[in-house]
């Protein structure tokens, strides 16, 4: 174990637990109005709850740190099929919230399992590709249906979410699943060849999707894709909560009302603790703090794909890679949504926003990241030692 802490990447580290600290603050202000008089429960209610998901996702993390990534191939399609047939469950037995069939009731508690379902498609596929470059195919079909076969996966994990509805988690599957597929080493000859098939099917199934909208898309989803000049549709769905959201950013200025005075919080932002709580940060500590914690989401991002070029093999760069995305994904999918520069899809904010299972997943994503760069350090000391020899 201390050789692992040795090896850790400590800016990561730092970053993690200052966001994790500043997510707890800016959610037991954010919700506190929220809680009293929506929720009927106590003001500090969700910022207690997302302490004890924390303490869990912290703990796990340091028996994630522990496990060599060789060990992943052991469990990567137990872990990738579970979740989908979670996911499954969901459509049948899930708890509606948000407008959305996302959650499970599990021992009392409840579990979104597309967040876990991020984190196992990663690692299936990092497993799946590192086993799938290491083998000479000379049927170029097999090779372009194995190599596409995980791929089919993520289109249905894809289909599964966008039933609940939940758009914004389908796009990230979509953003996980593409970055990784072309980042896969592969020949020129087979390349130009996989690539072909990709363009026929992605044309057949953009006309696909098309001819069928109404079918895959209901009234409420087709009427979010309108998200420019929001505040002219002040009392409708799509424009409502993001007008809001400028009204908070405005508030803010520079400096801000100071922390706990926010008005928007007051239920003008109904998600105020989860999708917007980047609003409420502008409007209490002010944009010039802002501009910081986004400085600092794109440093912890740049280390990432520090670590991810530094991979001692395919597994772990895909592994850091696929997280990179995943980080990248819901940063820039959150702050365009609140911003009104793409529809509003429901995406929470790395650390900050309120939930138990986005908050323990994000955790242990970075352990992930940390077991990769320890890794790394380890090989790169015995490479020292062998050219002293």
């Amino acid at each position: 174990m201390k050789n692992n802490l040795k090896n850790m990447n400590y800016l990561l580290l730092l970053l993690m637990v200052f966001y994790t600290i500043l997510g707890i603050v800016m959610i037991l202000s954010a919700s506190s109005v929220a809680a009293v008089l929506r929720y009927d429960v106590a003001s500090n209610y969700f910022a207690f709850k997302q302490i004890r998901y924390y303490i869990l996702a912290y703990f796990a993390s340091v028996f994630v740190i522990s496990i060599p990534t060789s060990k992943y191939k052991f469990v990567y399609r137990i872990f990738l099929y579970g979740m989908i047939g979670l996911l499954v469950m969901v459509l049948f037995v899930g708890k509606i919230s948000g407008g959305a069939q996302a959650w499970l009731a599990m021992g009392g508690r409840r579990i979104q399992p597309l967040e876990f379902a991020k984190l196992a498609l990663i690692l299936y596929l990092s497993v799946y590709y590192y086993n799938f470059s290491s083998r000479n195919y000379k049927n170029k079909w097999l090779f372009a249906f194995l190599a596409l076969y995980p791929m089919i996966l993520s289109i249905v994990i894809f289909f599964l979410l966008a039933k609940q509805p939940d758009l914004g988690g389908a796009l990230i599957i979509a953003f996980i699943a593409a970055f990784i597929f072309f980042s896969i080493p592969m020949s020129k000859k087979n390349k130009k060849f996989l690539y072909k098939i990709v363009f026929i099917l992605l044309v057949i199934g953009s006309i696909g999707v098309f001819v069928f909208k109404d079918k895959i898309f209901d009234a409420y989803q087709i009427n979010r894709l309108n998200f420019k000049n929001p505040c002219s549709r002040y009392k409708e769905d799509s424009g409502y909560q993001v007008c809001n959201s400028y009204i908070a950013i405005h508030n803010g200025g520079l400096r801000g009302v100071g922390l706990g005075n926010s008005t928007q919080k007051y239920m003008y932002l109904p998600e105020a603790h989860t999708d917007f709580i980047f609003s409420i940060l502008v409007e209490e500590l002010g944009l010039v703090f802002a501009f910081f914690i986004v400085v600092g989401y794109f440093v912890m991002l740049f280390a990432v794909l520090k670590i991810a070029k530094k991979a001692t093999n395919l597994r772990n760069s895909i592994l850091a890679y696929g997280i990179f995305t995943y980080l990248f994904a819901h940063v820039i999918i959150n702050l365009m949504g609140i911003l009104g520069l793409i529809p509003l899809t429901g995406v929470p904010l790395p650390f900050l926003s309120y939930g138990g299972s986005y908050g323990i997943c994000v955790v242990l994503a970075m352990a992930i990241i940390q077991r990769i760069n320890i890794e790394n350090r380890v090989e790169e000391k015995r490479n020292k030692i062998k050219n002293l020899k």
